[in-house]
């Protein structure tokens, strides 16, 4: 038995879809909104994206290449097969930001879920400058709605630890959500152009 990625953190957001009592910060064509779940700040952004569901289902996969598609995605690094540790920039002032985490995907016929929560891992000391969000979790939920359509829905925990001010919080949020669609949404076209 291992001991390098236990204690997971159980945010479990796989009944996100349940969760009734959204306060809504953006409405357009990303939606983001916001709750308390399980004593954590949740957000969700969503939209529909004129993709098919495989691929982007092969981009959220593909975390080695992350840093080419989020723009705020700094560096990944795997750890094991199902375990990576991502680093993320911030706006200055503010530290980057870091997290390990475990996922799984699950897929069904007409929908896909990536799922992540964050592990503790021994080999991978924090970063200077960055504080490790030792919560972090998540969800990608992918609805096929037509041949080359797809609603995408990208829920996470949204603490950001550190000296981020509360009040800046729901800023963060509808940055975060709707910067991560949006470049999802680039570098899908980049490929289909190629």
């Amino acid at each position: 038995i291992t001991f390098l990625h236990s204690l997971a953190v159980s945010i479990d957001l796989q009944n996100i879809k349940d969760i009734k009592n959204w306060n809504i910060l953006q409405d357009g064509s990303i939606t983001i909104e916001w709750c308390q779940y399980k004593g954590f700040p949740i957000s969700k952004a969503e939209t529909v994206l004129k993709h098919d569901i495989h691929s982007i289902a092969r981009v959220i996969k593909d975390l080695d290449n992350y840093p080419n598609v989020f723009e705020r995605v700094t560096k990944t690094h795997r750890l094991e097969k199902n375990l990576v540790h991502i680093i993320l920039d911030m706006p200055f002032p503010f530290d980057g930001r870091d997290y390990i985490v475990a996922y799984h995907t699950m897929e069904e016929n007409d929908s896909w879920v990536f799922s992540f929560s964050a592990q503790k891992n021994n080999n991978s000391p924090s970063l200077d400058g960055h504080v490790r969000l030792v919560n972090a979790a998540g969800i990608w939920i992918l609805d096929k709605t037509s041949t080359d359509n797809t609603r995408v829905t990208y829920a996470w925990n949204g603490e950001l630890l550190g000296s981020f001010p509360d009040f800046g919080l729901e800023r963060a949020w509808v940055t975060q959500g709707t910067e991560v669609l949006n470049w999802l949404d680039q570098a899908l076209t980049n490929q289909s152009k190629l």
